[in-house]
């Protein structure tokens, strides 16, 4: 979930006029980047040896 401030930080760092496309497009990609700190402070994350494990056996399937 994002915080009401980081969304009013994300729109007063826009220009004056803007599209509500370019709005959700921008906040929706400021929830993936809090999502993805998220995931990784609690470990969610794959090591760059595991994904090269998991990238290798996708190119033998």
């Amino acid at each position: 979930m994002l915080k009401k401030v980081k969304v009013q930080e994300l729109v007063n760092h826009m220009p004056d006029m803007f599209s509500i496309d370019d709005l959700v497009e921008k906040v929706i990609l400021l929830q993936k980047i809090e999502q993805a700190k998220e995931q990784v402070k609690n470990g969610e994350v794959y090591t760059e040896e595991e994904m090269d494990q998991e990238i290798n056996s996708w190119l033998q399937s």
